[in-house]
């Protein structure tokens, strides 16, 4: 029969499960870090997993389909473990365990506020976003900076990234979370070595295409761990 069922495109797929864990069925499994729908007669087209999706990867088509069957859904829900999916990917807002100032050197504090980090893996959508100074990082600036947490972490939601070992044009996904969410002011922390600069250029297409004058700082740490003059 040709009825309603869920597409999910594997080249936009993340990972992160939340389709998985949304789907009342267990239509849906993570297969090799991708999500997959398991029979056709497991989904009722009702379509709960797209808004879980943070990379728009689930769709509805038309297509030749079995029919949904509720018996071998609940056989299937009876003897199935719990949907898979990586618990390390929920969404979180984090209080840091103490001031920069309150810490010793040899173990400072942290001042991440937000998890997850990674851009492929965060949220569109997030109340921690609102209101928020963002921090978009290029992931070695963690290891070659080291007063990242007090300089630039603290205060700020933080998103991280490599363009280049990603293999993705982030500024989709960053047009939408400057786009759903409100936004204050956003910095670019990024490596000297041209590569970063896929980063900065996503940013400033996210947002430009976003519609919303946002303030945008762009810092550039040296690869000795130096904060980069501007001018020379």
């Amino acid at each position: 029969m040709i009825r309603k069922i869920i597409r999910i495109d594997e080249e936009k797929c993340t990972g992160c499960g939340a389709c998985a864990r949304a789907c009342h069925e267990g239509a849906i499994a993570m297969v090799d870090g991708k999500a997959k729908l398991l029979r056709d007669d497991y989904c009722d087209g009702m379509g709960d997993c797209l808004p879980q999706c943070p990379a728009g990867a689930i769709s509805f088509e038309q297509r030749e389909a079995a029919a949904y069957d509720a018996g071998a859904v609940a056989a299937n829900r009876a003897s199935a473990a719990p949907p898979a999916g990586c618990p390390g990917t929920v969404s979180r807002r984090i209080r840091p365990a103490a001031p920069a100032s309150a810490a010793s050197e040899a173990d400072p504090a942290s001042a991440l506020g937000n998890w997850p980090v990674q851009i492929k893996l965060a949220p569109v959508r997030a109340p921690w976003f609102d209101g928020s100074e963002l921090l978009i990082a290029a992931d070695c600036t963690a290891y070659a900076y080291a007063g990242i947490h007090s300089r630039f972490m603290a205060g700020r939601i933080t998103l991280v990234g490599c363009p280049k070992l990603d293999g993705v044009d982030y500024s989709e996904k960053l047009t939408e979370i400057v786009r759903q969410n409100d936004i204050r002011g956003v910095t670019v922390v990024r490596m000297e070595v041209p590569c970063c600069g896929g980063l900065e250029l996503a940013v400033k297409k996210a947002i430009e295409a976003g519609g919303r004058s946002i303030p945008l700082q762009v810092v550039t740490i040296t690869v000795d761990g130096r904060i980069k003059d501007p001018a020379g």
